[in-house]
């Protein structure tokens, strides 16, 4: 059984910081991609920024050089820091873990951004 837990959501103002955390436990690839999926207020679920074991990173363009997501193998946690916070980032935010065809999610956490 694989469990995400993520923490470090809430509220903050427009402009400011939060980081994300995602802790994975069970039986789990030591290959694998860890991501960070978000679905804004009546919106689809949408993809945000992926992370490979081996470090490698990709990032939506809607984030590209606010957002900074690295991984601690480990302690198999991925981190989503996020930067210069927008309104429009206000969202029910995902971690996710993959490997083969297999991918499992973590439960979300809010992020606010209002003044």
């Amino acid at each position: 059984q694989v469990q995400l837990v993520e923490s470090g959501g809430g509220l903050v103002q427009p402009g400011g910081s939060l980081r994300l955390a995602c802790a994975a436990s069970g039986s789990i690839l030591s290959l694998n991609v860890m991501g960070w999926y978000r679905q804004p207020p009546g919106k689809e679920r949408e993809w945000i920024a992926t992370i490979t074991s081996g470090g490698t990173t990709n990032y939506a363009d809607s984030v590209k050089g606010r957002f900074t997501i690295s991984r601690d193998n480990g302690k198999i946690t991925v981190y989503l820091q996020m930067n210069s916070l927008k309104p429009e980032d206000t969202a029910v935010y995902y971690c996710s873990l993959s490997w083969g065809s297999r991918t499992y999610w973590g439960q979300g956490t809010q992020v606010t951004v209002s003044s």
